[in-house]
């Protein structure tokens, strides 16, 4: 992994949101985990240095992060959060809520070919 992750406050915030996981979050959690994707490892509420981030696949710098309406408000933070994140070497997909509550498949099947775009890249 290289450089230290995170500090131990933004670590043990990244603990905590793991037990409180948003309804999108819990749908994409159980369709993710366990190695369902392309026998691939996803870490939920991974702590990147300051951030943390919704799901990570870190050994292929995969994050992915789900967007609600107040991410409307915050498109600068994102936008900083997204740039910090790339030149950390990950690649960040963003889906909104509603589209993994309503269109999961779809969402699923955007991450299966982000991870095979990341194999080819190794």
């Amino acid at each position: 992994m290289g450089s230290k992750i995170s500090d131990k406050k933004t670590h043990q915030q990244a603990r905590q949101l793991r037990h409180n996981l948003t309804q999108a979050e819990a749908r994409l959690w159980a369709h993710i985990r366990a190695h369902q994707i392309g026998d691939v490892h996803f870490r939920r509420q991974y702590a990147i240095g300051k951030y943390i981030v919704d799901f990570c696949a870190p050994r292929r710098k995969l994050i992915i992060e789900i967007d609600g309406s107040q991410h409307l408000a915050n498109e600068k933070l994102d936008n900083e959060r997204t740039s910090y994140l790339n030149s950390k070497g990950h690649k960040v997909l963003r889906f909104w809520y509603h589209d993994v509550m309503t269109d999961l498949d779809n969402v699923v099947r955007r991450i299966e070919i982000a991870l095979i775009e990341s194999e080819n890249i190794e």
